[in-house]
């Protein structure tokens, strides 16, 4: 007879197999539904540049006969121009957050194919009480980081694009009661607007980038990490300084979010907590292996005192690095700074890249 704890257990991680797979199920859905929008959006930004192209044509000729044609004609076309213009840039930003939702969602379902994959696989079945309750602990931070990504998101969009849109709701209705009033008022309300949404649509974008950078699909990362470095740089007010040795290369897909992601989690904890004023990231790309190094002249720590919470990015970092068969080591001495280093195995260059 089967023991009760057993029994248990065995249904715990039933359950937790089906939450898992459940969420797989609709993430492939949400993607399907993206790809869809995404092949919509981009035939219409093909359209839309195609009307631009004829747009300036005739803005061009409208230039050429400037001083005889009608001042109706000349705002008419400029007019065209500017909502031609409008419409392509925001069809592009459109373009560009749906591609980041589906490298985004991709991510999310291969991860949590992985994690389905531990549970499945013959270890769990014999490593007996301890194996099984390691790979519970691995599979329970992994969760409990997608959920701290979820909240922090989650406050990011409230605090910055949610409070920004309220407030274009707030303008818009000024500026509609001005216009039968006062309506000088009421276009420079419409300015103060304009200026604010191109301000919010670029902290969009950068916010986009933080959530997933094409460049890291594109370009690979060592572009990402330069330019993601030198936003990052401006914005913390922090002299970070990235160095790069080895043979540069496109290194697996997983390899690259997973190094990407840490750099980003170890460069936040340096901003938010080490009272750090230089960090220095080295990324050594040996033939064999990539070696991350991430050191910062901040306050430091005790390694013994870190609480459990605090500590859950950095435990989510070893736990990837050694799922891909590396290695991680942290050294901090308080009032001396703190450096992080990981390395995972990393073939030679590919030909096909």
């Amino acid at each position: 007879m089967v023991p009760y704890e057993t029994q248990t257990e065995e249904n715990v991680w039933q359950k937790l197999k089906a939450e898992l797979q459940a969420q797989v199920d609709q993430h492939r859905r949400e993607l399907q539904e993206i790809a869809l929008m995404l092949d919509q959006s981009q035939h219409e930004v093909m359209k839309l540049a195609q009307r631009n192209a004829s747009i300036t044509a005739h803005l061009q000729q409208v230039q050429a006969h400037f001083d005889t044609l009608p001042r109706e004609d000349i705002r008419t076309a400029y007019d065209s121009a500017l909502d031609a213009q409008q419409r392509l840039f925001v069809m592009r930003g459109q373009v560009e957050k749906l591609q980041s939702d589906e490298a985004h969602l991709k991510g999310q379902v291969s991860l949590l194919e992985r994690i389905l994959q531990v549970i499945e696989g013959e270890n769990l079945d014999s490593a007996g009480p301890r194996g099984r309750s390691t790979t519970a602990e691995t599979v329970e931070m992994i969760i409990q980081a997608q959920e701290a990504e979820r909240q922090q998101l989650a406050r990011r969009m409230h605090d910055g694009p949610a409070q920004a849109l309220s407030n274009f709701i707030l303008q818009t209705e000024i500026a509609m009661r001005l216009f039968d009033v006062d309506q000088a008022k009421a276009r420079e309300e419409l300015d103060t607007m304009k200026a604010s949404a191109m301000s919010t649509f670029q902290k969009v974008r950068d916010f986009v980038f933080e959530l997933r950078p094409m460049m890291l699909d594109d370009l690979g990362l060592v572009p990402t990490l330069k330019r993601y470095v030198d936003a990052f740089k401006e914005q913390a007010g922090l002299d970070i300084r990235l160095a790069v040795t080895g043979t540069e290369r496109r290194l697996e897909s997983y390899q690259e979010v997973m190094i990407f992601r840490a750099i980003q989690e170890l460069l936040n904890n340096a901003a938010r907590h080490s009272q750090a004023s230089q960090v220095q990231v080295h990324v050594d790309m040996g033939d064999k292996r990539v070696k991350i190094s991430v050191e910062d002249n901040g306050k430091g720590f005790d390694l013994e005192l870190l609480s459990d919470r605090s500590s859950m990015g950095l435990k989510v970092i070893r736990d990837r690095t050694e799922m891909l068969g590396g290695s991680f080591d942290i050294e901090s001495i308080t009032g001396k700074g703190t450096r992080v280093t990981f390395q995972i195995p990393a073939g030679a260059p590919r030909a096909d890249r």
